[in-house]
């Protein structure tokens, strides 16, 4: 996990967006957004977003560091509603 971009969401709670490469031979898109809650205690709780993708790390980076807040907390609201939606 290269850590990239720290925001607050919007309840307050800071949280880390980053790029996660994925495992395969095909090299293309490999590289996709994901988020963690920056506290220890929820350390577990990492949330994917396959969705958004990059060719490269390099590209990934730029891409979180130019980001609006608006946009990363929209992100992580889609994330998060999958996640809730995924768990029973």
């Amino acid at each position: 996990m290269n850590e990239v971009r720290r925001f607050t969401d919007d309840e307050g709670r800071l949280w880390r967006a980053f790029a996660v490469a994925e495992s395969t031979g095909d090299y293309k898109g490999r590289f996709y957004l994901a988020f963690s809650p920056d506290s220890d205690s929820d350390a577990s709780e990492e949330l994917h977003l396959p969705e958004v993708r990059w060719n490269s790390m390099d590209t990934a980076e730029r891409t979180l560091r130019t980001m609006s807040e608006v946009e990363m907390r929209r992100r992580l609201r889609s994330a998060l509603g999958r996640h809730r939606a995924a768990v029973p």
